[in-house]
């Protein structure tokens, strides 16, 4: 079992950064891979970025390669997301996810075992 909790969204203008932490609790986080997924409103949920368990693996959705940067700290039991150069577009709440594999979690959310229960990003224009 691993509980996950997110913290660091808030409200920022277009081009500036905020970084995302989910904090898990639970023996088995480093056997895990993890990940980011967003849900705007009345849109569906959508894979942002994973990370594998070693973190040699990361995968981005397209629209935020090159903005975002995924990493972990297995000894913190932590995840991140640090976002930069921020668009309107990417206004959601953003949950953390865990699942048996990158590849698994960048199928979408039916590769997610386990949730967090998501902090809202919301970025001016």
């Amino acid at each position: 079992q691993v509980q996950l909790v997110e913290s660091g969204g808030g409200l920022v203008q277009t081009g500036g950064s905020l970084r995302l932490s989910c904090a898990a609790s639970g023996r088995t986080f480093s056997r895990y891979a993890m990940g980011w997924f967003r849900q705007a409103p009345g849109k569906e949920r959508e894979f942002v970025a994973a990370i594998s368990w070693s973190g040699g693996t990361t995968y981005y959705t397209d629209s935020v390669n090159g903005r975002f940067t995924i990493s972990r700290d297995n000894a913190k039991k932590t995840v991140y997301l640090q976002m930069n150069s921020l668009k309107p577009e990417d206004t959601a709440v953003y949950y953390c996810a865990a699942g048996p594999g990158a590849i698994n979690l960048r199928w979408g959310p039916g590769g997610v075992d386990y949730w967090g229960k998501g902090t809202l990003v919301t970025v001016s224009s």
